[in-house]
């Protein structure tokens, strides 16, 4: 009698893949944090809006209860917490987000310079407009921009970002720690510009104000905006 041979299994299809997430240092005490968040989050509403987070614990030490009104009051905020950082894994239930481990610290050491200058520096180059969106990430370098940044796009560097036409929608440079990283455009109209996790919204940009090539940079922990002499 002839054995009954069954369908093969087909394998699972896997790829790693990153994304870019904000990560939030919560500080105590938390009610007095969360009113800053309230504070941020009404200055740009809808710009964390799907976007993921994940919560770093190191500064706090909260019992497991704790930790979980936090996500939920954050989550009633319209923030997804992908995962948590900084925390025993003894703390975390099974309703709570996943310990994540690994994640990547690019921050530049401010005490060594010259070696952040002699790394061969990289570059993306988009010939074309970006339109609203669209989301160009890249944190190993410069991005260059041969056109305009329509609304609702998004452009996230790890260096400087340089816009052959007109800024709108959101910049961020710097992503990595790149405390010299600039902006520069020929118009600004942006949503929100950021340079090191520091940022000006929509709100706190008068665009009647600039006229012609601006450029935005840091200083201390402001974001400046000036004419491009």
């Amino acid at each position: 009698m002839d054995a009954v041979v069954g369908p093969k299994p087909k394998s699972i299809r896997m790829r790693g893949r990153s994304y870019v997430a904000f990560v939030f240092f919560p500080v105590v005490p938390i009610i007095d944090w969360l009113e800053e968040i309230d504070v941020t989050l009404n200055q740009s509403p809808g710009f964390f809006a799907g976007k993921p987070v994940v919560l770093d614990l190191s500064a706090v030490d909260l019992s497991s209860n704790a930790i979980g009104q936090l996500v939920a009051s954050l989550e009633q905020r319209g923030l997804r917490i992908l995962g948590l950082e900084g925390v025993d894994a003894e703390r975390l239930s099974a309703s709570l987000p996943p310990l994540l481990t690994g994640g990547r610290n690019a921050v530049v050491p401010r005490s060594e310079p010259k070696k952040q200058a002699a790394k061969k520096a990289a570059s993306l180059l988009i010939d074309t407009q970006v339109r609203s969106g669209q989301s160009i990430v890249f944190p190993d370098g410069d991005i260059t921009i041969v056109g305009s940044v329509s609304s609702g796009a998004e452009i996230v560097a790890g260096g400087s970002i340089h816009v052959y036409g007109t800024l709108r929608g959101r910049a961020m440079a710097g992503i990595n720690g790149n405390l010299t990283a600039r902006i520069y455009c020929q118009k600004v109209e942006a949503e929100l510009l950021a340079i090191d996790g520091y940022y000006r919204t929509a709100e706190q940009i008068d665009a009647a104000a600039y006229h012609g090539p601006m450029q935005v940079w840091l200083q201390g922990d402001l974001v400046q905006i000036s004419p491009l002499s």
